[in-house]
C-alpha cells in the first residue's frame, strides 16, 4: 500500500471522479485499519482454530487428562481456565491485528479523512472516527469468540487436533457458501448464522449507524458462544478420561 496505495485510492473512486474532486489526506492510517479489517472474517479465525481446537484435543492427544485431573481441581475448574486461555489469545489476536493495522498504518501514512464506499460514498471527519474502530474491534472480538468456542466444542468430542481444526473451518467455510446461496429456504435460515455476522462491525461505518442491527448481531453471536461453551461443560463434565 506504501508503494501503490495511490493506485488503489483511484481504484476506488475512478467511477466517482468525473463527478466529485477529493481533496484531503484519504490515503491514510485509517483506510489501512478499514482495509484489513475487512479480512478479519477469513484469515484470523484460522489462527484462532489453530489454537483453540488443540487445548483440549492436545490433552486428549497426550495422554493427560488423567494427570491433570488427579491435581485438587475439577473437570469445571480445568475447563474454566482452558476457556479463559483461549478468550485471552483471541482478544490478544484482534488486539495484535489493531496495532498492526491502525498503529502502523497511522506511522505511515498519517490521520486524515475515511471515506467508504458502499452503496453510498461516506466520508467520515478525522474526529469522528476512533471511536468507530473501538467499536468495530470489539465486534470483532465478539465474532472471532464464536469461533473459539466452536473450536471447543469440536475439541471436546474427539482426541485428535486436528479434527476440532479440520470442522471448525469447514463449518465457517459451508456457512459462507451457503449465505451466498439465493435460495429462498437458506434466505430464511440466514439470519440465524453465525457468520451473517461476522462482518456486522461494517455497521458502525455507516451514518446513521443502525443501532438495532447492532444489538442483533452482538445478541446473535453471544448466544453462539453461550450455546457451543454450554455444550463444551457438558460434553467435558461427562468425558471418559480413563481410557
Amino acid at each position: 500500500m506504501l508503494v501503490e496505495g495511490e493506485n488503489y485510492l483511484r481504484f476506488l473512486t475512478r467511477n466517482l471522479e468525473a463527478i466529485f474532486v477529493f481533496e484531503g489526506n484519504f490515503l491514510n492510517g485509517y483506510l489501512m485499519s478499514f482495509i484489513v479489517l475487512g479480512a478479519l472474517g477469513i484469515h484470523i479465525p484460522f489462527l484462532i482454530t489453530l489454537v483453540a481446537g488443540d487445548l483440549l484435543a492436545g490433552e486428549a492427544t497426550a495422554g493427560t487428562y488423567r494427570m491433570l485431573l488427579t491435581r485438587p481441581i475439577t473437570r469445571m475448574q480445568l475447563l474454566t481456565a482452558k476457556v479463559l486461555a483461549g478468550t485471552i489469545y483471541t482478544i490478544l489476536m484482534v488486539l495484535f491485528l489493531a496495532v498492526v493495522s491502525l498503529g502502523l498504518g497511522v506511522i505511515l501514512f498519517g490521520t486524515g479523512e475515511l471515506i467508504v464506499i458502499t452503496d453510498v460514498l461516506i466520508i467520515f471527519a478525522r474526529e469522528d472516527i476512533l471511536w468507530r474502530f473501538m467499536i468495530a474491534y470489539g465486534i470483532a472480538t465478539l465474532s472471532m469468540m464464536v469461533v473459539t468456542s466452536m473450536a471447543f466444542f469440536f475439541s471436546s468430542l474427539v482426541e485428535n487436533a486436528i479434527g476440532p481444526i479440520v470442522s471448525t473451518m469447514a463449518v465457517i467455510i459451508v456457512f459462507y457458501i451457503l449465505s451466498a446461496i439465493d435460495v429462498e429456504l437458506l434466505q430464511a435460515i440466514k439470519p440465524f448464522m453465525f457468520t451473517t455476522y461476522m462482518q456486522s462491525w461494517n455497521v458502525i461505518f455507516t451514518t446513521p449507524v443502525e443501532i438495532d442491527e447492532l444489538y442483533q448481531a452482538v445478541g446473535v453471536l453471544s448466544l453462539h458462544i453461550i450455546v457451543f461453551l454450554s455444550l463444551t461443560f457438558y460434553l467435558f463434565s461427562k468425558k471418559d478420561i480413563t481410557s
